[in-house]
């Protein structure tokens, strides 16, 4: 599947690590360790001017890469998907977004 951006609502670890998230009405559980990496984002096209100072958040953004399953609860006892998605950070707001889902079905469209 291809790019694209729509909030998710994320709950970490103390140390920051995601451990579960609210998407599509769904409840989902991270299920295997997350990798994180940081990319460049092209904040001259999203931003009018620096603002002095901000630096980091700026110029790079954190993308963390989790295996999720919804909860029992949710899938009525049948067989759960694992799904593997693409979320970003924002450093300064400490907003998430999803970018991407691999290889799967959109629940939305399921």
């Amino acid at each position: 599947m291809g790019m694209f951006s729509e909030s998710v609502d994320v709950l970490c670890s103390a140390s920051g690590q995601p451990v579960s998230l609210q998407w599509a009405g769904r409840h989902y559980i991270v299920c295997a360790e997350p990798v994180r990496w940081f990319e460049r984002r092209q904040w001259w096209a999203e931003e009018s001017r620096a603002p002095l100072g901000s630096g980091p958040g700026l110029v790079d953004h954190e993308i963390w890469r989790v295996q999720v399953r919804a909860e029992p609860a949710e899938t009525g006892h049948l067989k759960q998907e694992t799904l593997t998605l693409d979320l970003s950070r924002h450093l300064g707001s400490g907003r998430w977004r999803l970018l991407r889902i691999h290889d799967a079905i959109h629940p939305r469209t399921a």
